[in-house]
């Protein structure tokens, strides 16, 4: 598996705990916002990597848009959820398109 397709599994289960209402909301404010400026920089390598991989990389760059966003408390839930959604998909496509290749 490719470096990018490993990182869309990892920043999309972030996202997705991130997005749990209670839970994700008190760690990010537990962090002091912190934690959104690390998923936006893990947010930033992943697209890097992508590009460089010539594999998609909307899931990332919704990513950098979420976590730039994301202080605000019902819209960063919609968009956290979304991203999660958008990234694990990516992820499972590049996933199995990487099994095929290597096939």
């Amino acid at each position: 598996m490719k470096i990018s397709t490993w990182l869309k599994w990892i920043t999309g289960i972030c996202e997705a705990f991130l997005a749990i209402p209670i839970a994700g909301g008190a760690f990010i404010l537990s962090t002091g916002w912190q934690a959104l400026i690390l998923m936006f920089i893990f947010h930033l390598v992943a697209l890097v990597f992508s590009v460089k991989e010539n594999r998609s990389f909307a899931g990332s760059v919704l990513g950098l848009i979420t976590n730039a966003i994301g202080a605000l408390p019902f819209v960063g839930w919609i968009m956290h959820t979304i991203t999660a959604i958008v990234l694990l998909v990516d992820a499972g496509v590049s996933t199995r398109t990487d099994k095929v290749s290597t096939s």
